[in-house]
């Protein structure tokens, strides 16, 4: 098995690259999707987190009012780091049951947000870096997701610079470019990745 740990700023596209690898025949970690997941209604995580900010971050219907929440934390790290002790603890666990289900020759691609702010690149045979320039990611997280410039710009500030992930980075993919080349260069990527599955390895980067 090839643990990879993917990564990128909000707004970069790293919900493509992932896609993409996984047509590509990848075995995909979500963490976003996890970390979803552990605060559904009912769960013991959303619990801990109204316990933390309020019965305010609740929709009508029980859920997580992830805008509102969202509004709260990325504005306050003190907020932001409460919240993350909550979650992550869950969200590393139910990770490490999945890739412990997959199977002993796969190429497990870990989808992770925050690996460099929480420093989990050892945790990793090799970390995927999607980049792109601060301008890129801003427009996108404007133009496609509809957030304020205001709320962008604290959302990506209250990431890791884009020096700092590539400073982790084992491989680049940059997305500053047209879907045909990113399409291209992830295809690359992934033979690389295989390469690397059947070759032998001493374990995790330390």
């Amino acid at each position: 098995m090839l643990k990879v740990g993917l990564t990128g700023g909000i707004g970069a596209g790293k919900s493509e690259v992932s896609r993409l690898l996984v047509a590509c025949g990848a075995v995909l970690i979500d963490a976003d999707r996890i970390a979803r997941e552990v605060v559904a209604p009912g769960t013991p995580g959303l619990a801990a987190v109204v316990d933390a900010f309020g019965q305010e971050i609740l929709t009508e219907d029980g859920g997580l009012d992830r805008p509102r929440l969202g509004s709260i934390v990325f504005a306050d790290p003190d907020r932001l780091a409460v919240l993350n002790a909550i979650v992550h603890p869950l969200v590393g666990a139910r990770s490490r049951a999945l890739e412990e289900a997959a199977a002993e020759d796969a190429v497990v691609v870990h989808d992770v947000p925050l690996l460099t702010e929480n420093g989990l690149a050892p945790l990793y045979d090799l970390v995927i870096v999607v980049d792109a320039s601060p301008g890129t990611q801003l427009d996108r997280l404007v133009r496609l997701r509809g957030m304020t410039e205001e709320d962008a710009r604290a959302r990506m500030a209250a990431q890791a610079t884009r020096e700092q992930r590539l400073e982790i980075a084992d491989i680049v993919i940059d997305n500053d470019v047209p879907l045909d080349r990113l399409g291209r260069r992830v295809r690359e990527v992934w033979d690389d990745l295989v390469r690397r599955a059947h070759a032998p390895r001493t374990g995790a980067r330390g």
